[in-house]
């Protein structure tokens, strides 16, 4: 019988870097998935674009297609709106999650470990589903540049519903730095990794 893979649940702050922690983690023999990815995917289908038109309004579509640029604005500041949404989209999220956890049970070679990038892992409550979780945390000077390089607005205004950095860190099992090169990055994410296959 060989060893169960350790389910991993991923995440940081707006510009901490959990991208490219997450392509790290592939590097080092890790399977991923990024659940803003599969949000992306979801939006794209005919059933749930229905559902959210009627909700919020043909506002949130361009040329047919739901926008998320749109839908944020619409739900920014409407606290009822982003709580329906969440509601829609998050059952469904953890059932794309769930199927491909369990798809990893027949890969060849079977992963170090199966990763997750949440960004609301804690706000979401979803930590409770994975074995261990990592939080990256960046100086907030390093995240304002890295949000701004992207064009992002403030770190602090698009953070506002979620965790600090320190709390993240402390709810986390693990907490990584990523102020330095993608290498330091890599060397500390192997660490954690091969600590949670000892764990496992």
């Amino acid at each position: 019988m060989r060893n169960r893979v350790p389910f991993i649940g991923l995440t940081g702050g707006l510009g901490a870097g959990k991208s490219e922690a997450l392509r790290a983690l592939s590097e080092l023999g890790a399977a991923t998935l990024a659940t803003d990815a599969v949000v992306h995917e979801l939006l794209q289908g005919d059933e749930l674009r229905d559902v959210i038109v009627d909700r919020l309004g043909p506002g949130v579509e361009r040329d047919g297609a739901l926008d998320r640029s749109l839908i944020a604005n619409r739900v920014f500041g409407d606290d009822e709106a982003r709580a329906w949404l969440e509601r829609t989209l998050w059952p469904r999220v953890g059932e794309r999650v769930a199927a491909w956890r369990l798809s990893l049970e027949d890969a060849d070679p079977v992963p170090r470990a199966a990763v997750v990038e949440v960004p609301l892992l804690f706000e979401s409550g979803m930590e409770l589903v994975f074995d261990r979780t990592i939080t990256v945390v960046a100086d907030e000077a390093v995240r304002a540049e890295r949000a701004g390089a992207r064009g992002h607005a403030a770190v602090a205004e698009r953070a506002g519903r979620q965790l600090s950095q320190e709390e993240k860190s402390q709810r986390a099992d693990f907490t990584i730095r990523n102020d330095g090169t993608i290498d330091e990055l890599k060397q500390s994410l192997s660490s954690v990794l091969a600590k949670i296959e000892e764990s496992t």
